[in-house]
């Protein structure tokens, strides 16, 4: 009989699970059901199977010689330990009541539950269930076995211990000796510990609530906006639930980890997206429908991807930080400098550290690790004063620098509408050396920003959708607004789109088109340039904010850049610079190579640069580019001695 001390001592579950296999034994040993033989289990004896029986905390071992009457008496107890077991499950206070409520188990599904997890953790036991199945092979219970204490289709293919993947089952052998067993994550849990699976996806993570709340089992669509957003989102629908976060799993068994942990922990699983869900996620979704589930995604999902439950959907047009979330993070209100997302803002908090003087470096970090790659940083060391251009151009240029720094006065303040966004695109056209880099970086270090030069050909890939992944990474990191990204030989990527001979010239309108969509919505900084502003498509162009032609400098201009080409530290002897200025129509890329040149021959010789190494460097770029020029060119500051190179007053 159950001893009153072991009953108010055992949890209910475990009296449930040891009634039951005390009375599959006892019917089994008095020759009811199986009949097993003098050396069934090789060899459990029944002084044995005495012994065990004494030892259960919810049974108290054979008491009757006959099976009926071993039955009658057996009856009150097992209705006893049943209603307490239902009780138990009613109040839900124990792990083990809170996994079957959980998993939306009836009291025969939770009884069987409860007598595979007493089995798995207790090795005497298994020597008992080996006993009444008259194998050593078989400690844990069989199919047959689970369907004459209670129910066989308990553990179905779609019982709901198998939907919650709180049990597993083998597949070799007859069905009838194939083995059941509770997963060992519940066993786990049961025993106090709370690891998470370890087949879990990688990137897994969970998420305790604030508050106490319960939510019935549903599907909400989260899309826009920036992930930290999409699941600030799911916090506020559903204050009181715990949460899972997770990528798409990449296999049955990772699929299998992330019902099983939701179920474990009462949690809603939050499927981080970044495609569409195939339609083997669709069925686990639909399949674990005792389960909240949350697809977050920065697009709008597609309708016939869906899985077929009902659900309900949530819209983000903005994932920017807030003023409580900027407080809460760094104790500090918003800097208009930095449109940080709830991500971002994130991610540069623990960059720098909790300091909010450190947000700038923060978010140069933020974007350096994404760019760094697909293109080249520029620390911006020179200024206005630098740059050489006609008064209307710089005057093109300080106007784009002003766009930029007073869009929150003009787009916010005052009520201009933001469309297509509140972003600056500009364009720098005219021939190669005039100047076009070098503004772009005076606009970065005007406005105290980083200069991004994209590496077109780490962007631009001959494999489909490449191209687009990159631009995106590029776009992506730039959004903090923390950098200037600067597209040289834009015309490369930013090209008219052509008529469609083939598939190439498909795709490549394709990546046009993205690019196009891409500069719409971006709230940055682009600066492009090229040598030929008619190869630029006419879709751009609506697009530019500020444009501005870069033309070969005139005298004037020349021999001013020639005086700025040497540095004040540089040991220059007299230079001729009005007839450099005067002689010489070449643009200030140019100029500036022949004035390095120049330096390194000198410092070769340990001497002055002078107007005869000015002239020797300025005959090298002309050969580099295939210019020849007569020495009578050079006047009277140019003669070869014996063609070595070196130079010499004449």
């Amino acid at each position: 009989m159950l001893r009153d001390g072991l009953i108010r001592s055992a949890p209910p579950w475990q009296v449930m699970a040891d009634t039951l296999l005390q009375r599959e034994a006892l019917v089994c040993r008095l020759g009811e059901g199986l009949l097993p033989h003098d050396f069934a289990g090789l060899y459990i004896g029944h002084d044995e199977v005495d012994g065990i029986l004494a030892e259960l905390p919810g049974a108290a071992g054979p008491a009757a010689a006959k099976v009926d009457a071993l039955l009658r008496q057996l009856d009150p107890e097992l209705a006893v330990a049943r209603k307490q077991f239902d009780e138990s499950l009613a109040s839900g206070q124990s792990t083990f009541d809170r996994l079957a409520r959980t998993a939306r188990l009836d009291s025969r599904d939770a009884q069987a539950l409860a007598v595979l997890l007493a089995v798995e953790r207790s090795p005497h036991r298994m020597r008992l269930v080996a006993y009444f199945q008259d194998n050593v092979q078989l400690p844990r219970l069989t199919v047959a076995s689970l369907s004459r204490i209670l129910d066989a289709r308990c553990v179905a293919p779609d019982a709901p211990l198998r939907r919650a993947e709180f049990v597993e089952i083998g597949t070799d052998g007859p069905w009838a000796t194939r083995m059941c067993w509770p997963a060992p994550r519940l066993t786990w849990a049961l025993a106090g510990d709370v690891s998470t699976d370890s087949a879990l996806p990688a990137g897994t993570h969970r998420l305790d609530a604030a508050g106490i709340g319960s939510v019935d089992a549903s599907l909400l669509l989260v899309t826009g906006a920036d992930k930290d957003s999409r699941l600030a989102a799911v916090r506020d629908r559903w204050p009181g639930k715990p949460l899972l976060a997770c990528p798409m799993p990449s296999s049955q068994a990772e699929w299998a980890a992330v019902v099983r942990e939701a179920g474990v922990g009462d949690r809603a699983i939050v499927l981080d997206l970044t495609d569409p869900p195939s339609r083997d996620a669709a069925d686990w979704i639909d399949r674990a429908d005792h389960l909240s589930w949350v697809l977050s995604s920065p697009k709008e999902l597609a309708l016939d991807a869906l899985p077929r439950r009902p659900w309900q959907e949530i819209r983000l047009d903005s994932g920017l930080a807030s003023a409580d979330d900027w407080a809460q993070a760094l104790g500090t209100s918003p800097d208009p400098a930095f449109p940080l997302s709830r991500e971002q803002l994130r991610l540069v908090t623990a960059a720098s550290a909790g300091d909010p003087a450190q947000v700038a470096a923060g978010v140069r970090r933020l974007a350096g690790g994404h760019l760094d790659g697909l293109s080249v940083r520029i620390r911006p060391r020179r200024a206005m004063k630098d740059l050489v251009l006609p008064a209307d151009q710089t005057a093109q240029v300080r106007e784009l620098v002003a766009r930029y720094r007073r869009r929150t006065v003009v787009y916010r303040d005052w009520g201009f509408s933001p469309l297509p966004s509140t972003g600056v695109v500009a364009l720098f056209s005219g021939p190669s050396g005039t100047g076009k880099t070098l503004a772009a970086e005076i606009v970065a270090g005007e406005l105290g920003l980083d200069l991004y030069k994209v590496d077109l050909s780490s962007v631009v890939s001959k494999y489909i959708g490449e191209t687009e992944k990159n631009l995106e990474r590029i776009f992506g990191a730039a959004a903090a607004g923390d950098l200037v990204l600067f597209f040289d030989e834009a015309d490369s990527l930013f090209g008219k789109r052509s008529e469609v001979s083939d598939a190439h010239d498909r795709y490549a309108n394709i990546e046009v088109a993205y690019l196009l969509q891409r500069l719409e919505s971006y709230d940055g900084l682009v600066v492009m340039a090229t040598n030929l502003q008619r190869n630029i498509d006419d879709a751009f162009l609506r697009r530019i904010s500020v444009s501005i032609d870069f033309e070969t400098p005139d005298e004037p201009q020349r021999e001013q850049i020639w005086r700025q080409a040497f540095p004040p530290g540089a040991p220059v002897g007299e230079l001729d610079y009005a007839f450099l200025a005067k002689q010489f129509r070449i643009t200030g890329g140019i100029i500036r190579n022949a004035a390095l040149g120049a330096g390194f021959l000198a410092a070769d010789e340990d001497a002055p640069v002078t107007m005869e190494r000015v002239a020797l460097a300025l005959k090298r770029e002309f050969q580099k580019m295939g210019r020849l020029r007569t020495e009578t060119e050079f006047d009277r500051y140019f003669k070869l001695v014996n063609g070595d190179g070196h130079a010499e007053p004449a």
